[in-house]
C-alpha cells in the first residue's frame, strides 16, 4: 500500500496496482500552488476524485472525465479504457479492498448449503396486504347486551354465577364465568341451546371448565367479525423472533395473540373442514409461512393436488422450493399413478436418509446437518445437507377413493417414521370420515386442525371431541395438538397475494434443475412368483383342474370344492396368477382363466415339474 508520504515525480507513475486502481500523487510544487489560491472562493475545484471501474459509463453520463498525459500513455501502452486512476488515495481507503480477498475454505469453515444461491433475497412482506386490523369491532353495548343476557338464562335456570369476565377475540368472544359454590358443572354445559336461543347468535360452544383456569368459558360470535391478514402475523414478533426449525403462522387466538407453531415439532397436521370453509386459505398461509422463514437450500416441498387447481400457483417456483420424480413433467402432482410413485419414492428416501443417520451417529436431522456443517461427515462416503421436506396433500380423501391402500400404507409409513430425518406431513380433506382418515393414519396425526364440519360426528373423527361443528366458518377454527385445544382464526391469504410472492421468488435465480426425489423401485412379480412356485401347495394340481374345467377362478370357488380355509385358498390363487393359469383380480368378479383347455393345463403342468 503506498503512504502519503511517498511523493512521485510528475514524470513517474507507480507500477503497483491495487485491487485494479493505479495511484498517482501530485509533486510539492502543485500543492503548495493549491494552497496559494485557497482564499479564492469564486471558484472551487475538488482535488480528490476517484474513478472506479465503471469509469467508463460515468464519462458517458456526463460524469468525471481523466484527460491521460501522452509520457503516461507512452509509459504504460495502455488504452485509455484501460486505465482507471486513483488520486491522493490514503491508506485508510485502501485498508477495506486489501481484505477483499478470495474466501479462503479451509476444514475449519463451517459449510454454507446457502452460498449456492448466495444472491437469494427473502420476499418482503411488503408483498402482501395489509389489512388494516388492530383495532376491535366489538362495542361496549354488544359486550354488555350479551352478559346481561347470559346471567339471565343462567338465573332462569337458578344457576347462580359469582364472577364474568370478557375476553374479545377476532371472531368471537369468551365470556369466563366463576360459578357460586355447589353448581354442577354439567347443569350449565346443557344449557348450550338455552343461551344461543336467549342470545339469538350462531353457534355458541361452551368451555367446561377452560383447562389450567377454574372457570367456564361461553365463546360467542361477534356481530361484526375482523379479517386477520397473513402479513401482520409474519410481521409479529412471535413469528420474525422464531427460533424454530419449521416455524408457521396460522392465525390469531382468542385473545387477539398471533399464534406460531413449529411443524418439526408436530410433527405432522391433518386439517379438515367442509367445502368452503377456509381449508385452502389455511393451507396457502402456512406454505407462504415456511416461504418467509426457510432459504431453498433449507426446504422443498411436495405437492399432491388431485383438485389440480389449488396448489397450481406455485408451479413458479419449481426451480427453488419444490421436488419431484426424475421423468416428472410437473412438480405438482395431479395424476393418482404418480402420487403412489412418489410417496413409494418418498419413502425409500426416508430410508436412505436413516441409513446415513445411522452411518453417521446421530438420531436426528438437525444433529446430522450440524454435523455436516462442521465438515465432519465426508461426502464421498455419501454424506450430504439434508433439506426438510414437507409434503402438502390437499384432497386426502380423493386419493383413498381412487386408490385405497396403495396411498394409505405409505402415508401411514410416512408419518410413524420420517418425522427424525425431516420429512413432514401436511394432509388436508373434507370428509373427516373413519374411511378416509382411518386409524393408522389418524394415529400418527398428533397436531389437528378442523375448520367448521357439518356434525358430531365428523367433529369427533378429526379431533376426537365434539366442537367443530359449532364453528361460524369462514376461517373459524380449532387446533389441537396432544392435551392443548385452541379456538384461532385463521389467516386470510389471497391469490393475487400468494401470485405476488410467487413471482418475487420466481424471478430469481434458482437452481439449474429441480430437486430430484430418488427414482421409485418397482419389485418384479416375476421373481417373487418363481421363487413361490417352488413351494407349490399341494392341493396346486387339484385346484388347477377344478378352475380350468368350471372356467371360474375366485377364492370361494376353491374354499368350497377344496374344504380349505380363505388363507390357503387365498395363497392358491395367488400361485396360480403366478403360473398364468387365472388372471389378476378384478374387484368383486372373479378372475379371468388364460387356460381354456384340460388338455392345455396338463400339457402344462407337466413343463413346470
Amino acid at each position: 500500500s503506498h503512504n502519503e508520504e511517498n511523493t512521485i515525480p510528475e514524470d513517474e507513475v507507480s507500477d503497483d496496482v491495487d485491487d485494479g486502481m493505479t495511484v498517482i500523487e501530485k509533486s510539492p510544487e502543485e500543492i503548495i500552488a493549491e494552497t496559494e489560491n485557497k482564499d479564492v472562493p469564486e471558484f472551487e475545484v475538488t482535488e480528490k476524485v476517484t474513478v472506479f471501474n465503471d469509469s467508463d459509463e460515468k464519462d458517458e453520463n456526463g460524469g468525471i472525465d481523466l484527460t491521460v498525459p501522452d509520457l503516461i500513455k507512452k509509459q504504460n501502452d495502455k488504452k485509455d479504457d484501460d486505465v482507471q486512476f486513483v488520486i491522493e488515495t490514503s491508506p485508510a481507503e485502501i485498508a477495506p479492498a486489501l481484505t477483499d480477498e478470495p474466501e479462503h475454505f479451509g476444514l475449519d469453515t463451517l459449510y454454507d448449503p446457502m452460498k449456492d444461491l448466495s444472491q437469494y433475497q427473502m420476499p418482503p412482506t411488503t408483498l402482501l396486504i395489509d389489512r388494516g386490523e388492530g383495532e376491535s369491532k366489538v362495542g361496549r353495548e354488544e359486550l354488555e347486551s350479551n352478559k346481561n343476557r347470559i346471567v339471565e338464562t343462567l338465573n332462569n335456570y337458578d344457576i347462580k354465577i359469582s364472577q364474568i369476565k370478557a375476553t374479545i377475540g377476532p371472531t368471537v368472544t369468551m365470556y369466563e364465568i366463576v360459578p357460586a359454590p355447589g353448581v354442577r358443572i354439567s347443569r350449565i354445559k346443557n344449557l348450550e341451546d338455552d343461551i344461543a336461543l336467549s342470545l339469538a347468535a350462531l353457534g355458541i360452544r361452551i368451555i367446561a371448565p377452560i383447562p389450567g383456569k377454574g372457570t367456564i368459558g361461553i365463546e360467542v360470535p361477534n356481530l361484526t367479525r375482523e379479517t386477520v391478514s397473513l402479513r401482520s402475523l409474519l410481521e409479529s414478533e412471535k413469528f420474525t423472533g422464531s427460533k424454530a426449525e419449521l416455524p408457521f403462522a396460522m392465525g390469531k387466538t382468542i385473545t387477539n395473540e398471533p399464534f406460531v407453531a413449529d411443524l418439526a415439532k408436530l410433527p405432522h397436521l391433518l386439517i379438515a373442514g367442509a367445502t368452503g370453509q377456509g381449508k385452502s386459505v389455511g393451507l396457502n398461509a402456512i406454505i407462504c409461512s415456511l416461504l418467509y422463514k426457510k432459504h431453498p437450500s433449507q426446504l422443498k416441498f411436495v405437492f399432491v393436488d388431485p383438485k389440480k387447481v389449488e396448489l397450481a400457483l406455485y408451479a413458479k417456483i419449481e426451480k427453488h422450493f419444490l421436488a419431484k420424480l426424475p421423468d416428472a413433467d410437473d412438480a405438482i402432482i395431479t395424476d393418482v399413478t404418480k402420487v403412489i410413485a412418489t410417496l413409494t419414492s418418498l419413502t425409500q428416501l426416508m430410508d436412505s436418509r436413516y441409513d446415513l443417520l445411522k452411518n453417521a451417529g446421530c438420531k436426528n436431522i438437525i444433529e446430522y446437518n450440524h454435523k455436516f456443517l462442521e465438515r465432519r461427515l465426508n461426502p464421498n462416503d455419501g454424506h450430504m445437507y439434508m433439506p426438510y421436506i414437507v409434503l402438502v396433500i390437499d384432497e386426502f380423501a380423493d386419493l383413498i377413493m381412487t386408490a385405497g391402500k396403495e396411498v394409505e400404507l405409505p402415508v401411514a409409513r410416512i408419518a410413524q417414521l420420517a418425522r427424525a430425518v425431516g420429512i413432514h406431513l401436511i394432509v388436508a380433506t373434507q370428509r373427516p370420515s373413519v374411511d378416509v382418515i382411518t386409524g393408522k393414519i389418524k394415529a400418527n396425526f398428533p397436531a389437528r386442525i378442523a375448520f367448521k364440519v357439518s356434525s358430531k360426528v365428523d367433529s369427533r373423527t378429526i379431533l376426537d371431541l365434539n366442537g367443530a361443528d359449532q364453528l361460524i366458518g369462514m376461517g373459524d377454527m380449532l387446533y389441537s395438538h396432544g392435551s392443548t385445544m385452541l379456538r384461532l382464526q385463521c389467516a386470510f391469504v389471497d391469490t393475487p397475494e400468494i401470485e405476488a410472492l410467487t413471482d418475487f421468488i420466481g424471478d430469481q435465480q434458482g437452481y439449474p434443475i429441480t430437486y430430484e426425489l430418488p427414482e421409485p423401485i418397482v419389485e418384479k412379480d416375476n421373481i417373487k412368483g418363481d421363487a413361490d412356485l417352488k413351494n407349490k401347495d399341494k392341493l396346486f394340481d387339484e385346484a388347477a383342474h377344478i378352475v380350468v374345467a368350471l372356467q371360474q377362478g375366485s377364492t370361494s370357488l376353491l374354499q368350497t370344492k377344496l374344504t380349505i380355509g380363505f388363507a390357503r385358498a387365498r395363497r392358491i390363487i395367488e400361485q396360480l396368477e403366478q403360473a398364468g393359469i387365472v388372471g389378476p383380480p378384478q374387484g368383486s368378479k372373479p378372475r379371468d382363466v388364460l387356460v381354456k383347455d384340460v388338455e392345455v393345463l396338463e400339457q402344462f403342468l407337466k413343463n413346470s415339474e
